[in-house]
């Protein structure tokens, strides 16, 4: 323990891994009134927040980060906001850097174990906003990014009370060999199709740093992730990248209770991505792994999908 027994199970149309995904992420629809602010970051860059509230005002808040090429107006986390709103909870949904519409100021921008900028805002919600409970929930990239935050650092805030990943790539080698194959292939080139454009719309900012022979040569996520995420960022190259930010290495040292949800039939993940033993080893680390739900697809009755209703019975089990 404690590895948990999924009581999740998907309506037919939806056991699909595949039909699971491609739906969630491309016709799945949420309501939900958001309040941006603009937080100014130490290195003169921003990041901007979308804020959404309970009918009464709360002392408790979760911060939702987004999967690659996400945004704060993505369903996955505007579902989540929403049903906690519901709840008593207010909710700040992240745009990480870029992706909100606008351009970052510098160079670099954001990648899958950028914690400072997680932890600028929890430190904002601390500080400015006055908080009392803060709960991390992280999609993807972002439950990679949480859950790395969560276990490199040992001092965190006693306002942080729990984190949860969903659909989360916890060797990002592995996964990154995943998407390259032949399965994910349409996944795979509409990721890499938005990331090239955004570089270019950076290039016209940074010309100096991004010819079109570069642009032109990529022709897969790695190579992205070889000619600019890892050299923006101050890593020796894409592998480099990968070890050093993955959040398998640092589940272990995990100290606030934690739940990692995998789908076992996400096409996204490997067996590395399942950290069986790590949650076995760690009593502050739940791991539940569904039969059913592919990446980001846990499609369940009434509207809010199973790890939105699933996270808020977490966050309830470790609220003061």
């Amino acid at each position: 323990m404690p590895v948990i027994d999924s009581s999740f199970k998907a309506p037919f149309l939806f056991r699909k891994g595949f039909v699971a995904t491609v739906y969630s992420g491309l016709f799945r629809t949420v309501a939900l009134e958001q309040n941006r602010e603009r937080l100014e970051l130490a290195d003169g860059d921003f990041i901007d927040l979308d804020w959404s509230y309970s009918e009464k005002k709360s002392d408790k808040v979760i911060i939702l980060l987004h999967g690659l090429e996400g945004n704060g107006q993505r369903p996955y986390l505007t579902g989540t906001a929403k049903l906690f709103n519901q709840n008593g909870i207010d909710a700040v949904s992240v745009n990480f850097r870029g992706c909100s519409g606008e351009p970052n100021r510098k160079y670099y921008a954001y990648h899958s174990g950028a914690t400072q900028d997680l932890h600028d805002i929890v430190m904002h919600a601390i500080t400015d906003k006055h908080y009392a409970e803060i709960y991390i929930y992280g999609i993807s990239l972002g439950g990679n990014l949480a859950l790395k935050y969560m276990g490199e650092r040992q001092d965190h805030p006693v306002q942080i009370k729990a984190c949860i990943g969903i659909s989360v790539p916890c060797s990002l080698q592995h996964s990154a060999k995943q998407l390259h194959s032949l399965k994910n292939k349409l996944f795979h080139d509409r990721f890499k199709k938005k990331l090239v454009t955004s570089l270019k719309e950076k290039q016209q900012l940074f010309p100096d740093k991004l010819s079109d022979d570069v642009l032109n040569s990529i022709t897969t996520l790695t190579e992205f992730d070889e000619v600019y995420t890892s050299k923006a960022h101050g890593f020796k190259n894409a592998l480099d990248y990968y070890e050093q930010s993955s959040c398998l290495q640092f589940l272990p040292h995990i100290k606030i209770p934690s739940l990692i949800i995998n789908a076992l039939n996400d096409s996204f993940l490997t067996p590395e991505c399942f950290p069986v033993k790590a949650a076995k080893n760690n009593p502050n680390l739940y791991l539940e792994m569904p039969k059913h739900g592919g990446h980001v697809g846990f499609v369940q009755r009434g509207g809010f999908y199973y790890t939105e209703t699933r996270a808020l019975e977490f966050v309830k089990e470790h609220s003061n």
